[in-house]
């Protein structure tokens, strides 16, 4: 039975290969502090600071593209959000960077880069 887990999980993982051409919206929202050093679901500390987000399903490691006011490159290294449709987190520092910290939550263009 765990061979066969193992066998559909790496299908799973293999057939998700979205071009850097991919291109949608997300809902998202930030967060920081509550969680600067916490340990993230991949492992890492988590610095508020990095270019990093958090994605329910996405694979550890893919990079995204995401624009608001402006664009910066970020880094899936944790699961989330787990409220209502947000589907993307970013770090305060994603955040800060598209300007995404005052209105909170917003839709974001993303562009799949790996």
């Amino acid at each position: 039975m765990l061979k066969l887990f193992t066998a559909i999980a790496a299908i799973a993982v293999a057939s998700f290969n979205p071009s850097a051409s991919s291109a949608g919206t997300m809902l998202a929202s930030w967060y920081g502090p509550d969680f600067h050093g916490r340990t993230t679901a991949n492992g890492e500390t988590y610095n508020m600071y990095g270019l990093t987000a958090a994605h329910k399903t996405l694979p550890f490691g893919t990079k995204l593209r995401v624009c608001y006011k402006s664009c910066v490159d970020v880094r899936i290294n944790d699961r989330g959000p787990f409220i209502g449709a947000r589907e993307l987190d970013l770090s305060y520092g994603a955040a800060q960077a598209v300007g995404l910290i005052d209105p909170g939550v917003a839709s974001l263009s993303v562009t799949y880069l790996n």
